[in-house]
């Protein structure tokens, strides 16, 4: 087994395809399965495992893929030292939920980069999956979970199963997020019929490990109105909150300076009492980087401020 080979290995896992990664990689599909069944063997397990829809990552494929990664970054990383006389390079990636105490702490631990040395940041909003694929795939070194804690033992048996560690962010339940022109805007204390035939404002992506897509929609959404725009980016949905005539959305508290600018009001529903987990995951064993620490200082100050106990 050579360098190639995890080559092939992490090409077939990206296209689920023998046929599409042999195209890839320029090569025959007979010389690329052959590469591959010789792989297994040598390692005495299943990396793939065939099926009619194509081909998908075994558990101990999985594994095995993290270690080919880890090790195909670390060789381009030494030639690029070596060969191009590369600087020192900051890099940092994370994958987090639409929330804006932490793109808060993401722009003040972006602000604390090194001025005279290159630097590739990635912050990639995204659901509770892609985060989990993500850090298992390594493009992403670390990752922010968010989960309703009535699901905790889905997820902490999902993250024991795929191999990583969680660690709890934050704990907090959801408010109200609506226009300062909004007729309820004024009111004190919201009831949920109160937002009826209201249009709400939400994420189409929800997720929670083996249970339907049909399921996890109705326990995210609380069915007082039949009115509901999916949006994906955190953008668009202030946008449209501030846009939309009596638009609403379910939120993790917003900081002061982003209610003032889109302007929008921070609402209060006793009767909406699910509670939310904020966890933050990355591989086991993997080491945290100084940048990565960092950012983990800035994410906990601004818990901290944008989040009170």
């Amino acid at each position: 087994m050579n360098l190639l080979h995890f080559k092939y290995a992490v090409e077939i896992a990206k296209t689920h395809s023998i046929s599409k990664a042999a195209e890839n990689l320029y090569m025959g599909q007979p010389n690329l399965s052959r590469a591959v069944r010789e792989m297994e063997e040598d390692l005495g397990v299943a990396i793939f495992k065939r099926t009619s829809r194509g081909i998908s990552v075994t558990p101990e494929g999985e594994q095995f893929l993290q270690y080919a990664r880890r090790i195909i970054a670390q060789v381009e990383q030494v030639e690029q030292i070596y060969k191009g006389g590369a600087a020192h390079k900051q890099r940092f990636s994370l994958c987090a939920p639409r929330a804006s105490y932490i793109a808060q702490a993401f722009a003040q631990f972006a602000a604390g980069m090194e001025q005279d040395a290159p630097a590739e940041f990635f912050y990639k909003e995204t659901n509770s999956m892609d985060a989990i694929n993500s850090v298992l795939g390594e493009d992403c070194n670390l990752g922010i979970v968010r989960y309703q804690a009535a699901f905790d033992k889905y997820f902490k048996s999902l993250f024991a199963e795929k191999r990583l560690t969680g660690e709890l962010v934050a704990e907090f339940s959801y408010v109200l997020l609506v226009s300062q022109t909004h007729p309820l805007a004024a009111r004190g204390e919201i009831a949920l019929s109160d937002l009826s035939g209201y249009p709400e404002i939400c994420h189409a992506d929800a997720y929670v490990p083996n249970l339907p897509l049909p399921d996890v929609k109705k326990a995210e959404l609380l069915g007082v109105t039949d009115k509901h725009l999916y949006v994906y980016e955190r953008a668009s949905q202030f946008t449209l909150l501030e846009k939309l005539p009596g638009a609403y959305m379910w939120v993790s508290p917003v900081p002061q300076e982003l209610l003032e600018r889109y302007r929008l009001v921070e609402k209060h529903c006793a009767q909406n009492d699910k509670v939310y987990k904020d966890v933050l995951i990355c591989r086991k064993g993997y080491s945290l980087s100084a940048l990565d620490a960092r950012f983990i200082t800035a994410l906990t100050q601004a818990r901290r401020v944008y989040l009170p106990a």
